[in-house]
This record gives structure tokens, C-alpha cells and sequence, in this order.
């Protein structure tokens, strides 16, 4: 399996690490440690010397009550840190869901866009249609009201339905599949419960015929399990990374980059086999 991006195929042969890169003041992990764009550029180069394998930047917080950035709000936390991100020779992720963002990260280099609400804006897949890699999450509502919206009879059914839909709908728009990576978006709209059956039923998403982005680090479900604060998560997110491998994913999420890849290297040593993609899935 392969993920053609804007300049990179990134070959999905072993588990990718995805970086965050928050140019927020108000994330729920780190927000504000990162909120310069001269803070912004030297985590960017620390993540690649970690051993991150994509750059994942987002300059406007998803956590439950975040409020709304503008767009040019949103571009000036960036830009100067996207600038700067895209000479570092590895694919750079843009975590956004405004299709003007889209644009315009697009322009100045970007590889992915990773929207949490998979494409759905007016002009979000016109923003992007053959241009780059696209990560498409499933998620209900905003960050202001999903909480209130966590309420499935199925959740991994219906999870694979509405993921299904989004990645016809991209194909439709002109997006090619091997553009596409699917996100069941842990954390989104979902309570603890939720999670938990999705991450044990992760694998039925394969049926999809496209790589699964799992991002788990540091969530509120881990909280509620360990009773531990966002900043000592770490032993919880990569053992929730390696169940997330474990189960399918091909692509990891996480803020503790040089821990998860050191994991990553233990697990791939000793396991012979996982949940892979079929050709027939794929074709």
C-alpha cells in the first residue's frame, strides 16, 4: 500500500508517525508551547529529528468549545511555519477544514490536507481535487457541539458508512483513491465506550480498501482510563498507538514522536502478521 501525496509516495510497507505540529494557544495537550511561528519552526525540526515520518501543522484548535478562527486568523499562524516546514524533504500535512486554508497551504507546498470534516464544506473538495494527499476523518457536528452528538446504535458501522460515503464523494470530485487515507476520528463525537469499540472492531474499516490514520495521543479516553492529565499520557498513547498498528493502521498520530517510533521499531521485530488491505479491497 501507497499514499500518493502532493510531491511524496509515501510507502506504507511499516507504520508511519505523524507529528503534531500545534500553532494554537488553546489545544487540549500543548496548546501555546508551539504558538510562535519561531517556536512552530523548532518543533517542526526537533519532530524530524524524533524520527516523524509526516508533519502534521494545525493552526486552529478541533478540542470540544474551541471557538472559531477566521481564515485569515488562521493563515497567520501558519503560513510562516508551513514556509519554513516544506524545505524540511518530508511530506507536510495541513490540518484544516476551510477550503480557502486548503487553497492556500496547497500554493505554498503542502502535500496533505487533513480535514476533520472530511471534505464536506461548500468548495472543500473543488479545493482540492487532484492536488494532494487527503486524510478524510469522520466526525459530527463542530468542536462546539460534538460532545452532544456522541449517540450511535453502532458506532464502527456507522463510522465505516459515513467514511465510505466521503471517499465515493472524493472519487467523484476527481480525487484518485490512492490519495486517500480514512480517519475513524477517536475522540470525535465520541465518548470513552465509543472509542474503545471502535479501536476493538478498527479492522472491519479495512473493508474500505484504503490505509486507516489513527490518532489517539493523549485523548480524554485515555484520561478517563488512567485518571492522568494530557502531559502524562505518554505511556497510554503509545500503548494505544501500538493497539491502533496492531488493528490496522497504517499511519499514527501522535505528539510523542521519538517514544512512539522507538515502540514502533520493538513491535515491528516481533510481529509477523497484521490486518493489511487486500488487493481485491483495492483495486
Amino acid at each position: 500500500m501507497h499514499w500518493q501525496t502532493a510531491r511524496f509516495l509515501i510507502d506504507l510497507s511499516r507504520p508511519r508517525v505523524m507529528g503534531i505540529v500545534n500553532l494554537t494557544p488553546d489545544s487540549f495537550s500543548d496548546g501555546g508551547q508551539h504558538a510562535s511561528a519561531a517556536a512552530g519552526i523548532a518543533h517542526c525540526h526537533r519532530l524530524v529529528e524524533q524520527g516523524a515520518d509526516i508533519l502534521d501543522l494545525g493552526a486552529e484548535s478541533s478540542r470540544p468549545g474551541a471557538a472559531t478562527l477566521s481564515d485569515e486568523e488562521e493563515w497567520d499562524r501558519l503560513a510562516p511555519v508551513l514556509t519554513e516546514a516544506v524545505k524540511l524533504g518530508l511530506p507536510i500535512s495541513v490540518d484544516t477544514c476551510k477550503p480557502e486554508i486548503m487553497r492556500r497551504a496547497l500554493a505554498a507546498g503542502a502535500d496533505i490536507i487533513n480535514d476533520i470534516h472530511a471534505l464536506e464544506r461548500p468548495g472543500a473538495l473543488a479545493a482540492v481535487a487532484a492536488k494532494s494527499g487527503i486524510c478524510l476523518m469522520h466526525m459530527r457536528g463542530e468542536p462546539q457541539t460534538m460532545q452532544g452528538l456522541a449517540d450511535y446504535e453502532d458506532v464502527t458501522a456507522e463510522v465505516t458508512r459515513y467514511l465510505d460515503a466521503r471517499l465515493q464523494a472524493a472519487q467523484a470530485a476527481g480525487i484518485a483513491r490512492e490519495r486517500v487515507v480514512l480517519d475513524p476520528g477517536y475522540g470525535f463525537a465520541k465518548n470513552t465506550a465509543h472509542n474503545l469499540a471502535l479501536l476493538r472492531r478498527q479492522p472491519e474499516l479495512l473493508a474500505l480498501g484504503r490505509p486507516l490514520l489513527a490518532g489517539l495521543s493523549r485523548k480524554r479516553m485515555l484520561g478517563d482510563l488512567t485518571g492522568r492529565a494530557p502531559n502524562e499520557r505518554m505511556a497510554a498513547s503509545i500503548a494505544a498507538a501500538l493497539l491502533a498498528v496492531q488493528s490496522g493502521a497504517s499511519l499514527v498520530r501522535v505528539h510523542d514522536v521519538a517514544e512512539t517510533v522507538d515502540a514502533l521499531k520493538v513491535w515491528m521485530a516481533v510481529s509477523e502478521n497484521r490486518p493489511q488491505v487486500s488487493k481485491e479491497q483495492n483495486s
